[in-house]
């Protein structure tokens, strides 16, 4: 395969577009509270520099090493990742946070196992798929165990419970199967069966009917399931066309709890207004433009699906992230990629992103 003999700039200046708005809105969305909880504006912004910077190493030696050498290694990888699945499970190991036991570490300083997950089955995936063409066509022969691969991790992650990252993970392997050449019968024997799985998720848990009641009503409990949802309605709508300003946000003053994570996109369209996160949105289908175009125009099939698995990561958390924030679907625990505050995040998206700026070398767009 021919090498390009840069990457793909147009994809490279989106990126660090985004990277630079999320630090400054880190800023901004977590001052008041970092503040008042640390006695110190920046505690947030100065770890989030930190992991931007170990993400930039990340897609410097990303760069560096040709994908295909990334999928050399990806039984490996996927292996690592399961085993920390399972570790993240054992008492006093994993560390709970927001209810979850879905983080690895030591204090402040920790990784999250599911987040990693999601890069090695996309990487496990771009490596197999393409030698199974045939046999991803028989059920039993092919789809299945390939389904089990994707199944599996899902249950330990459901196991934390992470529902949000548990979504993201499976939509995305189910994309890449199908883009892989399964057949849609496969799928539609599974949509039952998935249907009735996912109703027994929300039922297993009174926490998540609570979040669908929530959503359906915040109004019924304005101060209790309902709250978070009424107080990101309350940023985005006073936002206006132009916003209130940089750093004016009224709803991080402790009414949107901890705005740096999953609801920074609420204070960016109170602070920067509907042109403001226009210009976020556009930049992120910049990214998803670019990213389909290198799978589209990568020559080998691992490259694309791995190109396409990436760029379907990315998209589905961005799609979920925005609908929760604006009251299109229930509350869940999704970070905006490379905007929200969480280490693991943005240190996975980069690599991420460094790999498919990696594949654009390969890729001839025009």
């Amino acid at each position: 395969m021919e090498k390009k003999q840069s990457v793909d700039y147009v994809l490279l200046t989106a990126i660090a577009m985004l990277l630079l708005i999320g630090l400054v809105m880190v800023y901004s969305s977590s001052s008041v509270w970092s503040d008042y909880k640390f006695d110190d504006s920046t505690f947030y912004l100065k770890r989030q520099a930190l992991f931007a910077f170990l993400g930039i190493i990340g897609i410097y030696l990303t760069l560096k090493i040709p994908y295909y050498q990334w999928l050399n290694y990806s039984v490996s990888i996927y292996v690592i990742c399961f085993i920390l699945l399972i570790v993240v499970l054992i008492p006093g190991i994993g560390m709970v946070r927001g209810g979850a036991q879905s983080w690895i570490g030591v204090g402040a300083f920790s990784i999250q196992p599911s987040e990693f997950m999601k890069i090695g089955m996309i990487m496990l995936f771009a490596a197999i798929l393409p030698k199974l063409q045939r046999e991803i066509q028989h059920f039993t022969k092919g789809f299945l165990p390939i389904l089990l691969l994707l199944v599996i991790p899902f249950g330990l992650i459901m196991l934390q419970p992470d529902l949000g990252t548990g979504v993201v993970y499976v939509a995305t392997g189910m994309l890449m199967l199908f883009i892989a050449g399964a057949r849609v019968s496969h799928f539609a024997a599974l949509a039952s069966i998935g249907v009735i799985a996912f109703i027994g998720l929300i039922i297993s848990a009174p926490y998540r009917i609570n979040r669908i009641k929530a959503f359906l009503n915040p109004w019924e409990d304005p101060l209790g399931d309902g709250f978070q949802i009424i107080q990101s309605l309350y940023a985005v709508g006073p936002g206006g066309l132009m916003g209130l300003g940089f750093g004016n946000s009224m709803q991080k003053y402790f009414y949107l709890p901890e705005p740096q994570t999953d609801f920074i996109f609420a204070v960016i369209a109170e602070e920067l207004g509907l042109i403001g996160g226009t210009f976020v949105l556009g930049l992120f289908l910049i990214v998803i433009w670019r990213g389909v175009l290198v799978a589209l125009n990568t020559q080998e099939l691992s490259a694309s699906l791995l190109a396409f698995g990436i760029t379907a990561m990315i998209t589905i958390q961005v799609m979920i992230n925005i609908s929760v924030v604006i009251g299109l679907i229930p509350v869940t625990g999704i970070t905006l990629p490379l905007l929200s505050y969480g280490g693991s995040s943005l240190t996975i998206t980069l690599l991420s992103l460094g790999i498919l700026l990696n594949i654009s070398r390969y890729a001839k767009i025009t």
